[in-house]
């Protein structure tokens, strides 16, 4: 898995790494992008009803698996991409950019967290399982050449993307062990998670050209020498419309009362956005989300309807959605 890279890294004589980089390129601080798993844990309990409730330690080994084996991804990620990030204003302070590590004992740290993904993965089931060496492959499809589609335009968002829907899978799985969530719900997770990168690479993009950067963009990531603004932007409100689609077609089928939840869920897109246009903005480093107030309070809203309705039983609903028509007398 030796990166291919052609981007010059600066000559520079890093100090030999120590324990604590190379527990550091792991990025346990992004453990918070993990919340993703607890809407699939949660509707799992609303739509199939398990006969039997989920035992607290199902949930702590599926969150631990899920942990680990993302881990394992970062360590790949820090440790393939250290030429580029060199380029980069905030990432070219990453551990890998400043420290000596060594590649036996980064490729020893990434073999060994997948090993334990994989095997507390084994222990809740096939599905589960499955679910989690797609997690694994995605961060090798994502980030080794000769795929990397981290490189190439588009294909790095929705591959990057892809995380999310199978962060979804693992949370369902953890307490139904037996069915997948809806399709629709599938999308809609995956082309929300469209907009949440392409909005990030918005920001990076942004921020950057804005501080005199435009020629460092393709050198940090090859992807930009295809991007600008106007594209980024366009895409991001692809990705939102289409994970609306999906979510609505959701909704409607599984429960019709989620449906006016939809308002809520719209104003939290359009809080991301608006962060993603503000310079320096927390949405290109989305492990910093929590920082937020705005969105903090948008996400609470949504969360807050979303309970709400699910003990709120709508019967008018059944016809309002039949087809009915005004008929006028000539």
């Amino acid at each position: 898995m030796r990166h291919q890279g052609t981007a010059d890294m600066p000559a520079t004589r890093n100090p030999r790494g120590r324990l604590r980089d190379y527990i550091a390129i792991a990025r346990l601080d992004h453990m918070t992008k993990h919340v993703f798993i607890l809407p699939g844990i949660i509707l799992a309990h609303v739509l199939r009803h398990p006969a039997t409730q989920t035992v607290p330690l199902t949930i702590l080994m599926g969150l631990l698996s899920a942990v680990a084996i993302a881990s394992a991804n970062y360590v790949i990620n820090e440790w393939l991409d250290r030429e580029f990030d060199a380029f980069h204003p905030l990432k070219s302070s990453r551990t890998a950019v400043h420290r000596n590590l060594s590649p036996a004992i980064v490729y020893t740290e990434y073999m060994l967290l997948v090993v334990l993904g994989l095997g507390l993965a084994m222990q809740l089931g096939a599905l589960f399982a499955f679910t989690a060496a797609a997690f694994v492959l995605s961060g090798l499809i994502y980030n080794v050449a000769p795929i990397r589609t981290k490189d190439r335009v588009y294909l790095d968002v929705l591959s990057e993307s892809i995380n999310n829907p199978i962060r979804l899978m693992l949370g369902w799985t953890m307490v139904d062990p037996t069915t997948m969530p809806p399709s629709s719900l599938l999308f809609a997770y995956w082309m929300g998670g469209g907009f949440l990168m392409a909005a990030k690479r918005l920001a990076e993009y942004r921020d950057i050209t804005a501080d005199g950067g435009a020629d460092l963009l393709p050198r940090y990531r090859r992807s930009f020498s295809r991007y600008n603004a106007e594209y980024l932007a366009v895409s991001c409100l692809l990705y939102a419309m289409l994970s609306a689609f999906f979510l609505a077609v959701f909704l409607i089928k599984y429960r019709q009362e989620y449906i006016f939840a939809l308002p809520f869920i719209a104003i939290l897109f359009a809080s991301y956005f608006w962060l993603a246009m503000l310079h320096g903005s927390v949405a290109s480093r989305p492990e910093r989300l929590f920082r937020s107030r705005r969105l903090m309070l948008a996400s609470l809203s949504v969360a807050v309807a979303l309970t709400v309705l699910t003990f709120i039983d709508m019967p008018f609903l059944n016809d309002l959605s039949a087809p009915s028509y005004v008929h006028v007398r000539p």
